[in-house]
């Protein structure tokens, strides 16, 4: 038995974090405390906590705590084990990848990006913006208002005519000089004044600007400014902030409905709502609300600064982090805007969780799984003619993909296009593992192939003991239309064909597809690997001193595929007909 008394004796009044370990070893909880002794002892001292606490202490067997030099330093190393152990008892929101931003570089002529990661002090950074599509939609709309390069430098040094963005009027090709350094610089002092929340002296600018040029009798260049205020005028309309000019606050709501906990994120930067997004926390069964936003900021806030301000919809306290729970006025509204868009995501859940069941039901019944099959595994093999073999793993549990458990496998030492070998390869070296790491073996293995890859599949299990897993072919049939797949089952040597409506088809086509799609991303990105390494050594005539020099002048490979046939010819030792070749073998 765990005596709490006595480990709590010998604990220090230090910052750090703390580890309630259940029977076996297993994490139960993970927490941080400015003082170790007073918050561990507090879990043992009170008897009014609530139920889930209680039960969580019932089972606790072990407590290891680690000490640190402060509070923030307890914080990150929370995060860190939290991710890494993921306890029972921890409120668990899916570790996304960092926030995007929308990046204007500090070249001389600079461009609109999209930005990811580290930052690079030479350029500026507006947002974070709550998804990527959020990004993509304001470089669309600074390209239709002001016509800012997107161009990577490679590209942009090294065109000798425009391209199709300045034809439909979307940049103006600053790569050939067909607009004066002082009017694009202009230009991107607009687009910063707009990602900083500041329209009005935007709008202002830009009207002051036509009507010199209407006096001047420039019309063009009038009716050019007109255009501009035009849009900025109808974008400045679906602005929902009004009245905060400026303000950087995210709104963060959770609704509780049934079992399911939803957390809504509203972003709003430099006074303009950029978007807003849903999360779904795991071990959140039995939690509060105030205590699922509690997590939920400790951990958003661990990898990126807070904004100046963070509206909540429970009274929630955490240092260094300025959070406000409104009760009237505009922050009020957000909230309910935040609200209504976490029940909007509930219920489109719940549908979807219906959905799911009713298909994983149907599928069941149509092979004769137990009731209890849940986890199906799907492979592929994809490749052009045999080159960059690359095999996928898809993961299907829970009535929902687990994108973190995805593999990609590169093939090697089989024939080039031989599938089944390819086939067997792959189910080896997946089931070998996860037999020796005791991990979860799948209830249905779906591989999208005929007779002969199940049969290579198969024949890789056999080796592996592995006799009892279900495991189906996918077909296509004679038209190679949805709706007409011909499943294979091996193990009782016949085929089935169910309904283009059975709901258990339309998950194995989910599924499938899904499948598909990760083998091809994963094969194009060898395939291009390796084509971009190999491109300029399968030139006649092109050597070390000539590669080398090619590669310098337009600054890598890509910059060479952007040039055109004359300004590869200026690169010293490339005749005329030799550049010709390049730029005919490059394209």
């Amino acid at each position: 038995m765990f005596d709490a008394k006595e480990f709590i004796k010998g604990l220090p009044n230090l910052p750090g974090v703390y580890r309630m370990l259940g029977k076996g070893g297993e994490a139960l909880y993970v927490g941080k405390a400015r003082d170790l002794k007073k918050r561990v002892a507090s879990y043992f001292n009170k008897t009014a906590h609530g139920p889930r606490t209680q039960v969580m202490i019932g089972q606790v067997a072990a407590i290891e705590v680690t000490a640190t030099r402060s509070e923030g330093e307890a914080l990150l190393l929370e995060n860190n084990l939290i991710k890494s152990l993921a306890p029972r008892y921890n409120i668990l929101f899916r570790d996304d990848k960092s926030y995007p931003y929308l990046t204007i570089t500090g070249h001389p002529y600079p461009r609109l990006g999209f930005h990811r990661g580290a930052k690079d002090k030479r350029h500026r950074y507006f947002g974070p913006f709550p998804h990527a599509y959020a990004v993509r939609e304001s470089i669309q709309l600074l390209q239709r208002v002001f016509r800012l390069r997107t161009c990577e430098d490679t590209v942009f040094e090294h065109r000798s005519r425009p391209c199709l963005l300045h034809q439909i009027k979307r940049c103006t090709a600053p790569c050939t000089g067909k607009v004066a350094a002082e009017v694009y610089a202009e230009d991107v002092a607009n687009a910063a004044l707009f990602l900083e929340g500041r329209e009005d002296d935007l709008i202002q600018l830009l009207t002051t600007k036509m009507q010199a040029a209407s006096e001047a009798q420039a019309y063009e260049k009038a009716a050019a400014y007109r255009d501009q205020v035009r849009a900025l005028s109808r974008v400045q309309a679906r602005q929902y902030v009004e009245s905060n000019r400026g303000v950087d606050a995210d709104v963060v709501s959770c609704v509780i409905e049934g079992e399911i906990a939803c957390v809504n994120l509203v972003m709003i930067r430099r006074g303009r709502h950029v978007g807003d997004r849903s999360f779904f926390p795991a071990n959140a069964e039995g939690a509060t609300a105030p205590e699922v936003i509690c997590a939920f900021l400790e951990q958003h806030y661990v990898e990126q600064p807070p904004p100046g301000l963070v509206v909540t919809s429970e009274e929630v306290g955490l240092e260094g982090i300025p959070v406000v729970k409104p009760s009237h006025g505009e922050r009020k509204v957000w909230l309910d805007m935040a609200r209504k868009n976490a029940l909007l995501a509930i219920a489109q859940r719940v549908r979807d969780r219906a959905t799911q069941e009713a298909r994983l039901l149907a599928l069941r019944e149509a092979l004769g799984l137990p009731e209890g099959a849940q986890r199906i595994e799907c492979f592929d093999i994809s490749h052009t003619m045999g080159e960059a073999t690359v095999a996928s793993c898809v993961v299907y549990d829970g009535q929902q993909m687990q994108k973190s458990q995805y593999r990609r496998f590169n093939i090697r030492n089989v024939t080039p296009g031989d599938d089944y070998a390819a086939m067997r390869q792959v189910l080896s070296r997946r089931y070998e593992r996860v037999t020796a790491e005791a991990g979860r073996i799948p209830d249905l293995i779906l591989i999208d192939g005929g007779r002969g890859q199940v049969g290579a599949a198969r024949a890789a299990l056999a080796d592996l003991g592995l006799h009892q897993v279900c495991v189906v072919g996918i077909a296509k049939g004679p038209s190679r239309k949805a709706g007409e797949e011909e499943l294979i089952l091996e193990s009782e040597a016949r085929t089935l064909e169910l309904a283009p409506s059975h709901a258990g088809l339309h998950l194995i086509q989910a599924i499938r597809d899904e499948a598909h799609r990760f083998a091809v991303v994963g094969h194009r990105a060898r395939r291009g690997k390796a084509r971009t390494t190999s491109m300029l050594n399968e030139i006649p005539g092109i050597g070390a001193k000539r590669r080398q020099a090619l590669i310098e002048h337009f600054g890598g490979l890509r910059g060479v595929q952007a040039a055109a046939i004359d300004d590869i010819a200026k690169v010293e030792g490339i005749s005329r007909p030799l550049a010709e070749r390049i730029y005919k073998h490059l394209h």
